[in-house]
């Protein structure tokens, strides 16, 4: 059955015993959190808050497992649990390149519309947004799919960018420049000092959740890769106080509008590479319109900050899970020779890997001023290029090819300091460097870099192994009680040599 709302997914992980559903009053402040934060670190199942001031929380339901980061992304679009990284790969770019329309319900028929409040009737306060790290600057709407339209087209676009509640009907946006919802579309707003309608989705069916984290190309449809994802299409619904349409099974509606020049304060904030980001920013401010929602809707939320070398929480694993699939189409599409593109895992946010047959160094030099000047790059400081035999998914390969290949005299290119767009949230800029939201970015920017560890001209045999010694070896271990998962040294479609 397909997967269609978030509460369908999370029954899922409850049939698989992997939903934690705590009935014990919990607080939105620090608590729910601090439990979320545990349930990450220690590997646990996916924290369900019943009784948070009377309405739920689900913390990080997207979290992967630590040795398995894409599983629950899987579970998402009803993939086995037990599928292997590569062929969750596989099947994920297969299914974004048949993308399916969505299709207009109406209110009658859409969940999200179960309770509907407009104008003078709407209380954003009356929901358990949490207040996740101590020092944040306040309780966020952190894990949600941002609607909004270009006014000069009828593309509509969907992105994810937290919201920092102020009051009863305002929050002020993280938009960043050099990002695609304020570069593409708010900008045009305000400079013809307009409102730009939003809405903000919050616990979207997974599908949806996804592809508002992937790089959709521009001017596509977010809705129609979402539908490729789930294998069928989504349904949207009209809002109630504009002409944006939103998921129809979305748990929580925030309808709304982002005034031009007005700015209010956003964080500081824990941030993903696990430090507190400051100082606090001005940013654009959301005035509520509308909120529509489920009866006893269930709010997700993500606790950043587990830092560099975990994915421990849902945006790290989306990267893993969602991210690179899109990223090699996307490149693919941009008509580079490339075999994959693939985040490291132990560092999604911050380190990719290409693997290519062509290794010529101005083509790998045009590849990387593509990568880096492209909006979906804005977080990724490092991109390592590789051969086309090395498995971008095995570390142990691209750290052996950078240390046999990667000259650090030649082949490590710090690549356009002061040219390159960038996002400052890493925690090398001072402050001064960060800023000011009117260019997102500080006059000294921030380095982008990338190291060639492919071969080149070189013709080394670096190979020490005896494949078939090496198919007798496991073998034998095999038939003495040795787990298959435990020897992942030979392909499993060689086993069985014998010696």
């Amino acid at each position: 059955m397909t997967v269609d709302s978030l509460r369908n997914y999370l029954q899922r992980l409850d049939e698989k015993n992997d939903l934690i559903e705590i009935e014990d009053r919990i607080s939105w402040n620090l608590e729910a959190s601090a439990l979320t934060m545990l349930a990450n670190e220690q590997d646990h199942g996916i924290p369900l808050f019943e009784d948070v001031d009377g309405m739920r929380l689900v913390g990080d339901p997207y979290r992967g497992s630590q040795r398995r980061p894409w599983d629950r992304i899987a579970q998402g679009i009803d993939l086995p649990r037990d599928i292997s990284r590569q062929e969750f790969y596989r099947e994920t770019i297969s299914r974004l390149q048949n993308p399916r329309d969505p299709v207009t319900i109406s209110s009658e028929d859409a969940p999200c519309k179960e309770i509907t409040r407009v104008e003078d009737e709407v209380d954003l306060l009356e929901f358990p947004w949490p207040y996740i790290h101590a020092g944040d600057g306040g309780r966020y709407s952190n894990l949600h799919t941002l609607v909004v339209s270009d006014p000069d087209s009828d593309w509509i676009d969907w992105s994810y960018h937290r919201a920092m509640m102020h009051d009863n009907e305002t929050a002020s946006v993280l938009l960043l420049a050099g990002e695609q919802t304020p570069n593409l579309f708010y900008y045009k707003y305000e400079r013809e000092d307009k409102p730009m309608p939003v809405a903000i989705a919050v616990g979207t069916e997974p599908a949806v959740q996804y592809t508002s984290v992937m790089w959709i190309p521009t001017g596509r449809s977010e809705a129609a890769f979402a539908g490729g994802l789930k294998e069928s299409p989504i349904e949207l619904v009209p809002c109630e106080t504009n002409d944006l349409l939103v998921p129809a099974t979305a748990e929580l509606i925030i309808e709304g509008e982002i005034i031009p020049n007005i700015r209010l304060d956003e964080g500081p904030f824990g941030d993903y590479f696990g430090y507190m980001h400051g100082p606090r920013r001005s940013m654009p401010t959301l005035r509520v319109t509308g909120i529509t929602h489920r009866k006893q809707p269930i709010i997700p939320f993500c606790v950043e900050g587990t830092g560099v070398g975990y994915t421990e929480n849902s945006t790290s694993s989306m990267e893993v899970g969602c991210v690179g699939p899109d990223a090699t189409l996307g490149l693919q599409a941009g008509g580079f020779e490339i075999d994959q593109c693939v985040p490291w895992s132990s560092t999604p946010r911050g380190a990719y890997v290409v693997s290519t047959g062509n290794t010529d160094p101005g083509y790998l030099h045009e590849l990387a001023n593509f990568i880096f000047t492209t909006w979906g790059m804005l977080h990724v400081d490092f991109f390592v290029f590789v051969d086309a035999d090395i498995d971008p998914f095995d570390q142990r390969e691209v750290l052996e090819a950078l240390v046999l290949h990667a000259d650090p005299d030649s082949d490590f290119h710090q690549f356009g300091v002061e040219t390159m767009p960038k996002v400052p949230l890493n925690i090398y800029q001072t402050p001064s460097e960060k800023g000011n939201v009117q260019t997102g970015t500080s006059k000294a920017k921030t380095a982008k870099a990338y190291i060639d560890a492919t071969r080149g001209n070189e013709d080394l045999d670096t190979s020490t192994v005896d494949n078939d010694l090496q198919n007798w070896a496991r073998s034998i271990l095999e038939d003495a009680g040795a787990k298959p998962d435990m020897l992942p040294f030979t392909d499993s479609a060689q086993r069985g040599g014998s010696r």
